[in-house]
């Protein structure tokens, strides 16, 4: 047997390996325009293969992050493999681009069942848990095989009524790859910070990542209006079987019309449309404490039915002192927000 590890510089190549990858286990994160994205934005990236006898049987997607406090390779639901025994041979080629780089550490969050086993992969090569977790880590997922009436009908009572309320109440519903839409979802980004106090998106964050992924047919911006007034909007993505509530905002302005309900059933009718059998509702609570930050948005994504989907929490491989204070600063992030 021989193993090869050789970067991956073919789009085809790399989309058609994930192809063979269960639709729980990828992401957008994973895909070829994640890593177009990322280097739109700026940052350096890397695409390694792992070939086992000349076949290609393993994937990691870096990204070089530069922070104030200093340099780490990030690995955003990545590697993927399919011998997870060959994870050492992998992590060599990342561990030389660290060095290369002079990184203080590297960050992954692999796209796996949170498992024992699976943490021991990564315990075994010197991983540690992060301080803080990264993306989505605790995902609610809806299977979108079953028909509209069936979807419905496993909806929250109050999800069900909310949809048709804004139906009835004239809520309209449209969607677009027009990078200027994203001026609307700006506006209303606005008043969602105002109200919950995140750090926003910039423009050309959300703009750059609409182009990247909209040339493929693989992003969209919905938007529910009422009488020509945005009320609600969201950047989905669309990739590999999967859709994916990434950024949501929305406004206050006519509460009573339930407008992010409506908005996310178009969403689900326009995956199934694309021929999605799974859509991603994004990170939710991982508890029912009504105190948390997200439990409202908890709330409103299980209304809809499904499922939790918890994937490994991220692993951090220290490679220098300078790892220590990004460890401290992250932790006490973590906790002044109580998550």
């Amino acid at each position: 047997m021989s193993l090869e590890i050789k970067p991956i510089l073919s789009s085809s190549i790399w989309e058609d390996y994930f192809q063979e990858v269960p639709l729980n286990e990828k992401t957008f994160l994973s895909s070829w325009n994640w890593g177009e994205f990322n280097q739109k934005m700026g940052d350096k990236i890397w695409r390694l293969g792992l070939y086992q006898n000349s076949k290609l049987s393993g994937t990691a997607q870096i990204i070089k992050i530069k922070a104030r406090r200093g340099t780490f390779l990030f690995l955003p639901h990545s590697p993927h493999l399919k011998n997870w025994s060959h994870w050492p041979k992998l992590l060599e080629e990342i561990r030389k681009i660290a060095r290369q780089e002079k990184a203080a550490f590297i960050r992954l969050s692999p796209c796996l069942p949170r498992l024992p086993q699976n943490l021991k992969i990564f315990q075994k090569t010197g991983f540690r848990p992060s301080p803080i977790h990264t993306h989505a880590e605790y995902t609610w997922n809806l299977d979108l095989k079953p028909d509209p009436e069936t979807i419905l009908k496993n909806m929250r009572k109050t999800t069900r009524y909310c949809i048709r309320k804004a139906q009835k109440e004239g809520v309209t519903v449209t969607y677009s790859s027009n990078p200027q839409n994203i001026e609307v979802y700006l506006s209303l980004q606005k008043e969602t910070v105002a109200r919950h106090g995140y750090v926003p998106f910039s423009k050309k964050f959300l703009r750059t990542q609409l182009e990247t992924f909209a040339k493929d047919a693989q992003a969209a911006l919905f938007i529910a209006h009422y009488q020509k007034q945005p009320l609600a909007a969201a950047l989905v993505m669309f990739w590999q079987g999967s859709s994916f509530y990434h950024h949501g905002s929305s406004s206050l302005s006519h509460p009573k019309l339930q407008a992010p309900y409506l908005l996310q059933w178009e969403i689900i009718l326009e995956a199934q449309r694309r021929g999605c059998t799974l859509h991603n509702f994004w990170g939710i609570s991982e508890s029912d404490n009504p105190h948390h930050p997200w439990a409202g948005l908890t709330l409103f994504k299980k209304g809809f039915g499904g499922s939790a989907y918890p994937i490994l929490h991220s692993q951090d491989l220290p490679l220098s002192l300078l790892y220590w204070p990004t460890w401290i600063i992250e932790r006490l992030r973590r906790t002044k927000r109580h998550l």
